[in-house]
């Protein structure tokens, strides 16, 4: 089987998809157990969507700051051209849960763990798609 080479850019976008699909297990677990914590739930979530909008970006090779605020990141890819895979402020609502509330023991409903895997799930599989064609795209090339 030939194997085709990936771009830097390609080859770090692929790599930043198998952490969000890792942190997607993760959720997956831990939405599944009646006991966890919402605010552990969705700070895997909210992995999962910053880094799947992390690899669309680093697919094209487009520079973006350190960042884990959703809506940011999804302003940058906007500027990329491409169309989001739901509004900025669905993504907004999985913010609060990268810094804030992994420091916090009070749990604040703002979101439930359905609505936050119909988020990470539609997020993931856009950017596995975008990813797939930055790389098919570079191998042309």
């Amino acid at each position: 089987m030939a194997r085709f080479s990936m771009t830097p850019c390609t080859e770090e976008a692929h790599r930043l998809l198998r952490l969000a699909e890792r942190d997607m297990q993760t959720f997956r677990i831990l939405a599944s157990h009646p006991e966890a914590a919402l605010s552990a739930i969705c700070f895997h979530a909210q992995q999962c969507a910053e880094k799947a909008l992390k690899a669309v970006l680093t697919a094209r090779c487009s520079h973006f700051p350190r960042t884990h605020n959703l809506e940011e990141l999804a302003k940058l890819v906007g500027d990329l051209g491409f169309d989001l895979p739901l509004p900025e402020r669905e993504l907004r609502r999985l913010n609060p849960f990268a810094v804030e509330f992994r420091y916090d023991d009070e749990s604040i409903p703002l979101i439930s763990r359905e609505e936050a895997e119909e988020i990470v799930t539609t997020t993931l599989a856009w950017a596995l798609q975008r990813v797939a064609a930055a790389s098919a795209s570079a191998q042309e090339n």
